[in-house]
């Protein structure tokens, strides 16, 4: 099965077009490529470029990855299956557009937040987070393993620190919809504005909660 790999701030995908990926397939090639995870594409529908299914490196399957979507987009155009700049995506969340330029632009939608416990916030940005001020990323994570779980801290003006650790996946160099998770869940406890810079172990990528985007740079890796 021919593939390529790509990756928003370390944070590597496998993006295989035109052919399905089962579970025991998604599982073996996260660990041969030492990935995070496997997103199939076939033609969209309904003034959709593309359709995507994202398998998690356990096999799971998942409704969208910020960084995933970037990196799709980014192999489309790449490959020529995809003109671009413009790529509109179908995901198990809904459609999202992403815009390839100099950096990669998702369209993210609405982040929707709850109380959680502990002092956390739920987040829902298509698929679920929880987001602490404080704690031990991996064991919070081990502790809700239906979750998304990210721990964030105050970095200046309009600036959190993030780690994550992804549901299916484990602690991870970066997260898209964690980083837009965080950015808003950063707002609501008055820390951030609008537009956030979110440093997260893999690099920097750059939130605007009011124009519903997240920036991030892809890189072609092997």
């Amino acid at each position: 099965m021919p593939e390529s790999v790509y990756a928003g701030l370390g944070n590597a995908f496998a993006i295989v077009f035109d052919a399905p990926v089962d579970e025991d397939e998604a599982r073996r090639l996260c660990v041969a490529r030492r990935i995070d995870g496997v997103i199939s594409a076939s033609p969209g529908g309904d003034g959709a470029d593309l359709t995507m299914i994202l398998r998690n490196a356990d096999g799971s399957r998942a409704e969208v990855s910020g960084n995933g979507l970037a990196c799709l987009g980014q192999a489309a155009v790449d490959s020529g299956a995809v003109t671009g700049p413009d790529v509109v995506i179908d995901t198990d969340a809904g459609r999202r557009r992403v815009r390839i330029g100099d950096a990669v632009t998702v369209d993210m939608g609405e982040a929707v937040i709850k109380d959680g416990d502990d002092g956390a916030v739920f987040v829902d940005v298509g698929n679920p987070h929880l987001v602490f001020p404080a704690g031990d990323v991996g064991a919070l994570g081990r502790d809700h393993p239906d979750m998304n779980v990210e721990v964030i801290a105050r970095r200046g003006d309009d600036a959190i620190d993030m780690v994550v650790h992804e549901r299916g996946v484990g602690v991870t160099q970066a997260c898209g919809t964690g980083a837009y998770a965080s950015a808003a869940a950063a707002r609501n406890w008055g820390w951030v504005g609008d537009a956030v810079t979110v440093y997260q172990p893999g690099g920097v990528a750059a939130v605007d909660l009011a124009a519903r985007t997240y920036t991030v740079k892809v890189t072609s890796c092997r």
